[in-house]
């Protein structure tokens, strides 16, 4: 399936190339018309430009023609002249003629000067006809220079143009071809597919039945084995697997060793991809707000900023995963058992892990509809369209590999929650599957990288790029290749200890089942003990247990456990008889609390009586007899009273509790006042405790925005500081580079110093020199001098 996954992503790759070309085409296919249409109207321009000539051609030959008819005149008029001047000798005649006034002479006079003047025009007619035959001439040459020059280039990019058109008609037509043999192989492999995977059900439906047909022969031995057993076996001490000590596998040490020393490397190489998970996301979260456009300077659309919140979120979905495989790395020691079934923090991580890909797959719409935006800005150019279109791919196919990750993490991990979910055989499988999934996801960001590093290239080229928006590409670039260097060391180190994670640590003799957590504290209790018993060997062993004790033992445990549950039941009623007992106790102490009560007003109300008698001792028996029976009437009313009220109880409940009293008409108004004291005093507490925790919990909100805000700062301290760092780090570069230029600046202004002083050195020698010279001079000017005056 995989095979033919990727074919398609080639095929549907092809199908866009093809459609990319196939544009390419139809613009070319214009072009080529429009030149096709220019070199028409050019054509026609030539061949009017060759009818214009041909006129000025047949004016030209017309012209000559004529010019040959008047040099023809010309030379016969010259001859003419010549017999007059050959006639000249009879001048004598002529003169005599004319004083004669002759009349032919002064007409053929007449008639030479007019031919004279004629002649004379015709040359000058002739002499202009030439010099514009010559200008005609020269003008048409030109012309049919720059015509055939025109001409030549038109049919070079007719040519080029036509050669272009044949590539690209070959080009296409491979690529057709290609494409369909693609979809014919396809075609083919998809039949093959289907006719394995009916085969393949084919199988399964007789494996099913062979299945079945298994259980219901294993069903039946087990019957058969379980009524042999309950018959003829007493007891089986293999019955429980956790009364057996005899089929634990032994502790290794050194497997325990080896699994702690590869998950501390795997929790390095964790920490690795951690930090560039953090550093890919929050460079992202950057760029969004630089491009394509500015936040500072316009405000960007409600989808980017949607993906900034994401975005900004990254950490609490990233930083999990290195704490949980931390602690992973904490729960494996020397002395623990180190097993698929034992791990249970590999559980936590592989939850973590999994709300990581949920987190990756919330924000990839977002990714692909930011890289459209992009390419919808006004200056993306085709290049960068067709990087944005890798781009997107690339997104997908890392987050389709992180999901498989996550699949392949949660099989794993099922084994530590659920015993016997996963066979002992599927777990070296799922291993090499895994492995071979962390190679693809390498391939995948190594992939992505590669088309970002060019994409940055080509905005490098635009003429709106800022400074910020090239130093966080550079930022998320170098988080990319640490990305892909930390995933290429992940899949390196997991196929180099593949055979560590396939090969069986633990497993009992003579079984293919894998370690159950019971074996694996029983495996911990026998190495206990043993080292228990190799610190204190002087100390006595426990002795075993004989078969035939272990049987009387055994006759016991299950006379003992039916008892014990006889035991039990009689546990749980006298607990409830208790319980009875002890409501009752309360009721009749509370009804002795009320007696002792009236008892002691009645002795009260005697003490009263025997007052008020010893006081009316002087008067009559009959009214002393009276008072006794109204005495003895009052003691009766008592009694009734007491009597009534004790066999009458009532319960009052509250919202305090339950309490037994009698109908009484003193006691009902204490009883309400001091519920109602009892209600007003709760209600009190309650209204204290209410504001407390309103009180708290704003105090908690404040402190929440507070430390909020204060993250937010301390983010925003954190992007300055690093910016600050960068701009120290550039003008340490720069106070270098001018130090460096200032050391260059000062040796060459030195050497140029005492170039300079060597040079004036040699100039004041000169002067000297030449100093003494004319000095010798002038002395030997004044000495000649004197020399002549003396002469």
């Amino acid at each position: 399936m995989a095979n033919v996954t990727d074919l398609q992503t080639k095929y549907s790759k092809l199908a866009q190339e093809y459609s990319k070309l196939r544009a390419q085409n139809q613009v070319l296919k214009k072009a080529v018309v429009d030149e096709q249409a220019n070199c028409v109207s050019l054509k026609d321009q030539l061949k009017q430009r060759d009818q214009s000539l041909r006129k000025q051609e047949q004016e030209m030959d017309s012209l000559s023609f004529r010019n040959q008819q008047l040099a023809k005149r010309v030379e016969l008029l010259q001859e003419e002249l010549a017999v007059c001047e050959a006639k000249g000798k009879k001048g004598k005649v002529i003169q005599a003629c004319v004083n004669k006034g002759d009349s032919p002479s002064q007409h053929a006079l007449e008639t030479k000067n007019v031919f004279d003047e004629d002649l004379q025009k015709k040359i000058e007619e002739n002499e202009r006809l030439h010099i514009q035959f010559y200008e005609a001439d020269e003008l048409h040459k030109r012309q049919e220079a720059q015509l055939r020059a025109r001409l030549q280039e038109l049919e070079r990019e007719a040519e080029q143009h036509q050669d272009a058109v044949n590539g690209l008609n070959t080009k296409y037509t491979d690529t057709i071809e290609r494409l369909h043999s693609d979809k014919a192989r396809l075609e083919l492999k998809t039949q093959t597919l289907e006719r394995e995977a009916q085969e393949c059900r084919m199988r399964a439906e007789d494996c099913q039945q062979q299945l079945r047909r298994c259980q219901t022969e294993l069903s039946r031995q087990v019957k058969q084995s379980s009524s042999v057993i309950q018959e003829k076996v007493p007891f089986n001490d293999t019955k429980f697997v956790h009364y057996n000590s005899l089929n634990v596998p032994p502790h290794n040490r050194r497997h325990q060793l080896k699994a702690r020393d590869v998950v501390g490397q795997a929790l390095s190489f964790i920490q690795d991809l951690v930090a560039a998970l953090l550093n890919f996301h929050s460079y992202t979260e950057q760029r969004v707000h630089i491009y394509p456009r500015d936040s500072s300077i316009e405000p960007i659309s409600a989808l980017n900023q949607k993906f900034s919140q994401y975005l900004h979120e990254n950490a609490a979905y990233v930083r999990p995963l290195e704490e949980s495989f931390l602690q992973l790395h904490q729960s494996i020691t020397e002395d623990t058992v180190t097993v698929l079934e034992t791990v249970v923090k590999l559980k936590s991580f592989a939850d973590h892990f999994s709300s990581y890909v949920q987190f990756l797959k919330k924000i990839l719409p977002y990714q692909l509809k930011s890289l459209e935006e992009e390419c919808e800005a006004p200056l993306c150019t085709a290049a960068l369209t067709a990087k944005n279109q890798e781009l997107h791919g690339d997104m997908k196919r890392v987050t389709s590999m992180f999901e498989k990750l996550q699949n392949y993490i949660n099989v794993l991990a099922l084994p530590s929650v659920c015993q016997d979910v996963v066979p002992q055989s599927s777990t070296s499988a799922v291993f090499t599957q895994l492995a071979g999934c962390l190679h693809s996801l390498h391939d995948a960001i190594k992939e992505m990288s590669k088309h970002y590093n060019q994409k940055a290239g080509l905005e490098q080229e635009l003429p709106t790029v800022t400074q910020k928006l090239l130093t966080t590409s550079e930022c998320l670039l170098g988080s990319l290749g640490s990305l892909t260097s930390s995933t290429g060391k992940i899949a390196t180190f997991f196929s180099n200890n593949l055979d560590f994670f396939t090969s069986p640590a633990y497993s009992p003799k003579g079984s293919t089942v894998a370690l159950s957590p019971l074996q694996a504290e029983t495996m911990l209790a026998n190495k206990k003990k043993a080292s228990a018993y190799i610190s204190a060997i002087k100390k006595p062993r426990p002795q075993s247990v004989p078969y035939s004790e272990a049987l009387s033992n055994r006759r016991i445990l299950t006379s003992s456990t039916e008892s014990r549950e006889g035991l039990t039941q009689q546990v749980q009623q006298s607990l409830e008889k208790i319980a009875r007992l002890e409501q009752e106790k309360e009721h009749w102490l509370l009804e002795a609390q009320l007696g002792k009560v009236r008892l002691e007003k009645e002795n009260q109300r005697i003490v009263d009586l025997e007052a008020q008698l010893a006081a009316a001792l002087g008067g009559s028996l009959a009214a002393q007899s009276a008072a006794a029976g109204t005495l003895t009437q009052s003691h009766e009313d008592t009694e009734a009273e007491s009597t009534a009220a004790g066999k009458e109880l009532t319960l009052c409940t509250s919202l305090v509790g339950m309490l037994c009293t009698t109908p009484s008409v003193e006691h009902v108004g204490d009883e309400e006042s001091r519920e109602q004291l009892i209600k007003t005093h709760y209600m009190a507490r309650v209204g204290e405790l209410t504001t407390q925790l309103q009180i708290s919990d704003s105090k908690a909100v404040h402190f929440h925005s507070e430390c909020r805000a204060l993250a937010k700062r301390l983010a925003i301290a954190e992007k300055s500081r690093e910016s600050l760092s960068e701009d120290v780090k550039r003008a340490n570069q720069n106070i270098t580079r001018l130090q460096d230029e200032l050391t260059t600046t000062k040796r060459s202004y030195e050497d140029q110093l005492s170039m300079m002083s060597d040079h004036l050195c040699s100039m004041n020698e000169t002067l000297s020199k030449q100093r003494e010279e004319i000095d010798t001079l002038k002395l030997g000017s004044k000495g000649n001098a004197k020399k002549n005056k003396g002469r």
